[in-house]
């Protein structure tokens, strides 16, 4: 039979007007000293289980969610998303073991919002033949052409290299001038990942919501220098998603073992031992010094010590005895 439990979506101060925003009987808040958790009763669902569709679909609510409290006008932090809690018991703990990094959270969000900037080509067929054409290609090309021999496989492949290198300069080229233009407006950014080879570049910028306009202004000017070349999408303004979203980890004890065994570490290591014993194996393990150690050994020693770090912090957040009971770390999701 599958277990009731609460969805958190995000963390709003208790003040907050909520019913302005709320129409779904299902969604409440939970609050704890001077904050709350803006929660929906639910099935608790393990999101790494589910189809990529019903993901989407979650993550679609998700966002409706949080976005309606943004238009508001009530800042929220958002939790990552597939957020349960068991019951009530339970959220409120978890506010009051993240209180002191939650009020800080919200101090540096104060009035900012998130703005995604992605440019992709405008005609992508086009920039192809245009990049086969510069100089080095063109020449090799043509000498492909005059020789007597039959161009094969590895000739084809070596022109669609060379291609491919000379676009991702130019892509570098443009993505860089994006950045460096809108970046004088944002207070952070965040490069993500390219979907595809059309796309030039993905980005996340925080700005305060009194410079969107003149943020506006910028990319209307990035299109008319590039002459149409690329196409803008802008989403937002969006909740601070890219810097902000918090997370829950509940530590693994026997994940921590296995850390702690790869720093060559025991039961009682603190953060400045940690630290040290990680300086002291990746030095050792780091591929550049060392080229006949496997690389996964150097991301072992650095999945080894952001574990540990985590568990201290989730100790220091806990307390010495409440965590050995609940270890479970409350955290802005790296």
């Amino acid at each position: 039979m599958a277990k009731t439990g609460k969805y958190i979506y995000g963390i709003i101060n208790s003040n907050a007007n909520f019913r302005l925003f709320v129409s779904e009987d299902s969604i409440h808040t939970i609050p704890s000293q001077d904050i709350s958790a803006v929660v929906g009763d639910s099935e608790i669902i393990d999101y790494t289980c589910i189809s990529k569709g019903d993901v989407a679909k979650m993550l679609v609510r998700h966002q409706k969610v949080i976005e309606k409290i943004m238009n508001s006008e009530v800042a929220i932090i958002p939790m990552k998303l597939g957020t349960f809690a068991v019951d009530e018991i339970e959220v409120k703990d978890v506010l009051d073991r993240g209180y002191s990094l939650i009020k800080e959270t919200m101090e540096k969000m104060g009035d900012k919002i998130e703005i995604d900037i992605v440019a992709t080509w405008s005609d992508f067929t086009s920039i192809l033949k245009e990049v086969g054409e510069e100089k080095e290609i063109k020449e090799f090309k043509e000498r492909l052409l005059a020789s007597q021999k039959e161009i094969t496989i590895t000739d084809q492949m070596k022109i669609g290299l060379m291609v491919k290198k000379a676009l991702d300069i130019r892509k570098e080229k443009y993505a860089e001038k994006i950045k460096n233009t809108l970046e004088t407006l944002s207070k952070d950014l965040k490069m993500h990942e390219l979907m595809d080879d059309k796309m030039v570049s993905n980005i996340a910028f925080l700005i305060n919501k009194t410079q969107q306009n003149e943020f506006d202004r910028k990319i209307e000017a990035l299109n008319t220098e590039f002459h149409d070349e690329l196409n803008f999408r802008c989403v937002g303004p969006l909740p601070p998603y890219s810097f902000y979203t918090l997370e829950i980890k509940k530590m693994q004890f026997g994940e921590i073992d296995w850390a702690k065994k790869k720093l060559g570490l025991n039961d009682f290591a603190d953060k400045d031992e940690i630290k040290k014993a990680y300086r002291r194996v990746a030095a050792s393990s780091h591929p550049d010094r060392n080229q006949d150690i496997p690389a996964k050994i150097f991301d072992d020693v650095n999945k080894a010590n952001k574990i540990l770090i985590d568990y201290c912090k989730a100790r220091e957040q806990a307390g010495e005895k409440e965590f050995e009971k609940n270890a479970v770390l409350i955290k802005v999701r790296e």
